[in-house]
This record gives C-alpha cells, structure tokens and sequence, in this order.
C-alpha cells in the first residue's frame, strides 16, 4: 500500500472534519466517520467519508496498515473502557498501552487514535 503524504493544512481539516463526525455517532454503535442528522440516528447520513475522497483514501490507508507499531483500540472493560495500545508486531506478545488516559465511549477513543495516526504520517 503506497504511503499518503499530507499537508498540515490537509491534516488540520482531516481532524476538524473527523470530529465533527463523530460528534453526531454518540450513542452507536461502532465508529463510522460520517455525519448523523439528528445527532445518534443514523437513519440520515451524510459528509466524513461520503463526500471526502481524502478521508476515504487516508482511513483505507490507516486501517489497511500492518505494521510493527500500529495504534489499535483495546476494550479494557466490555462497554464502558477502552484504552489507546500499540501493536508489538510479534505474534504473542501483547501490545502495549500508550498512556493511561481510559475512554468511556468508543467514539472519543477513535477520534483521539484518529489524531494520534495522522500526526504520524509523513
């Protein structure tokens, strides 16, 4: 999978428009990057990876990645926390917690991984 290069101009909107996408997804199930009107009901969607080709290609790249180092999401208690890891990219061996801030809900997590993946973009 060829590498995206980024503007930090290209970052900073990717992040704007990440956040207000998952702003409107509180209260879903799973995490999609698109926007919810009214926000929690997904019976009208719109914007995040419907209209942005960028956000589209960026989240395939991100989430298609298979490498040592890999930021993943891990569910510490089932429905109420989750922490941000690292992949140690040797089968077996668990990953690792990247700090010790806990999420209470599967958006805030995604979107604060989001911003951590793009910043580590070239």
């Amino acid at each position: 999978m060829a590498a995206i290069r980024l503007t930090p101009e290209d970052k900073k909107r990717l992040i704007a428009t990440h956040a207000e996408c998952i702003a409107t997804m509180h209260g879903v199930a799973g995490c999609a990057v698109v926007k919810a009107t009214p926000p929690g009901d997904v019976t009208n969607i719109s914007g995040g990876v419907l209209d942005d080709d960028l956000m589209r290609r960026v989240l395939i790249y991100l989430r298609g990645r298979a490498v040592p180092g890999k930021l993943v999401v891990v569910c510490t208690e089932n429905e109420k926390s989750w922490r941000i890891a690292r992949l140690s990219g040797v089968h077996g061996v668990a990953p690792t917690f990247v700090a010790d801030t806990i999420f209470h809900n599967e958006q805030d997590i995604q979107h604060a991984i989001f911003e951590m993946r793009i910043s580590e973009l070239g």
